[in-house]
């Protein structure tokens, strides 16, 4: 079937199964949990030297960098003739913990599925663009081609913002998992603490105290008329309405003590078009209209992390080029979607890098059962022989 899938439309080279299938298997069987989100976590390391040896293996230029102590990305260079786009092939090999799985890094595969933490999130993704690497390797594309596998995209992405200035490409394909669908959005988001101030006083001394909790209340229930506002906006047409939720609160010291102050988090997720300022603005515009209406409300608004939500055209070249390899291996026309939740896709973007998302099918990212579909794996793999060899030249 993949032979056949291939030999429609222009010439690209076959994909290796075997290779494909062995080092699938072998990127799972690898731990690389990320120690920013599990303590002890084996990090990137090890996955890095077996990376790296493979991509030296069947002709890239393969280097290693260490944005931080002990957190390695690959990135391997199939270098052209000269006169062609320059094509980065994105994907992430940290993963999260594997408490509660049964076979974390088996790569079993049962009916077509390969198990296992990162299977689907997303080492297939990873084994796909290392086959087509390794199909391109004889193709005499003009442009390079750049490997990228990444550290850390499950926390802060230090991986990707690293390789960004390293290597100057004109587009990026990420490869995080999509059904083989072609994402062009997914939504930001963006973090804030409110710190509301109190008083301490004993809790005979109702005179004296000032209860940070209970002014935190009238913040809560400002938020959930936000909230609710938020998602009855005007809908973004591929990623849907922004939306935001209280994700920590904490306050207060004991049980005979007014509250001296009550801390919350939030995270706010923004859609294309919104950004991390605008968004902020909407909670401090909260803070001063409960302060103008009680003198003895006083509070704090910062925001300590934001990442921008991603669009892409689907006139923009690479978009163009990926969807006429998609409509050729899969037999249909491309599927257009947004997707929710954030990717090393925005980094790429907003660097000026001409960007678009596809990746296999599969299930249970972050789930005690992970599982990618092989073939789907196959054809990715396959897509992005062809969308390298269209954009390339």
């Amino acid at each position: 079937m993949a032979v056949d899938r291939l030999e429609r439309g222009a010439p690209a080279a076959a994909i290796d199964r075997a290779f494909l299938l062995a080092t699938l298997r072998d990127l799972v069987r690898i731990n690389s949990i990320n120690p920013t989100l599990v303590p002890g976590g084996a990090g990137e390391a090890e996955i890095g030297d077996y990376v790296a040896r493979t991509l030296a293996a069947i002709g890239l230029e393969a280097r290693k960098h260490e944005p931080e102590p002990g957190r390695v990305s690959v990135a391997g260079v199939l270098r052209g003739s000269g006169g062609g786009r320059s094509l980065m092939l994105n994907a992430h090999y940290d993963t999260v913990g594997v408490e509660g799985m049964a076979e974390p890094f088996s790569g079993a595969v049962r009916d077509g599925k390969l198990y296992g933490r990162g299977a689907y999130d997303m080492k297939g993704s990873l084994a796909a663009q290392m086959a087509a690497a390794k199909a391109l390797a004889g193709a005499g594309l003009r442009g390079d081609i750049v490997v990228a596998a990444v550290a850390d995209e499950e926390y802060g992405s230090v991986g990707t913002a690293d390789l960004i200035p390293r290597y100057k490409v004109d587009a990026a394909i990420v490869t995080e998992p999509t059904a083989l669908r072609v994402c062009l959005a997914h939504k930001g988001y963006v973090w804030i603490e409110v710190t509301v101030e109190g008083r301490a006083a004993h809790g005979s001394r109702f005179d004296l105290g000032v209860d940070a909790n209970m002014r935190m209340g009238r913040l809560l229930a400002a938020l959930e008329a936000l909230e609710h506002d938020l998602r009855t906006r005007p809908p973004h047409p591929l990623v849907g309405p922004p939306s935001l939720h209280a994700a920590t609160l904490s306050g207060g010291t004991g049980l005979s003590t007014y509250a001296a102050s009550s801390t919350l988090c939030i995270e706010r997720r923004t859609v294309p078009g919104e950004t991390a300022e605008s968004a902020t603005a909407e909670i401090e515009a909260i803070v001063r209209r409960l302060a103008g209406s009680d003198l003895s409300f006083r509070a704090a608004v910062r925001t300590f992390f934001a990442r921008d939500p991603f669009e892409a055209s689907r006139e923009s070249p690479i978009v163009r080029a990926l969807a006429g390899a998609a409509e050729t291996v899969l037999g249909r026309g491309p599927q257009y979607f947004g997707d929710t939740p954030w990717m090393d896709a925005a980094l790429l973007a907003a660097a000026g890098v001409d960007t678009v998302v596809i990746g296999p099918a599969g299930a249970g990212a972050h789930a005690v059962e992970e599982w990618v579909e092989v073939e789907s794996v196959v054809s990715l793999a396959e897509i992005l022989v062809r969308a390298a060899s269209e954009y390339c030249g």
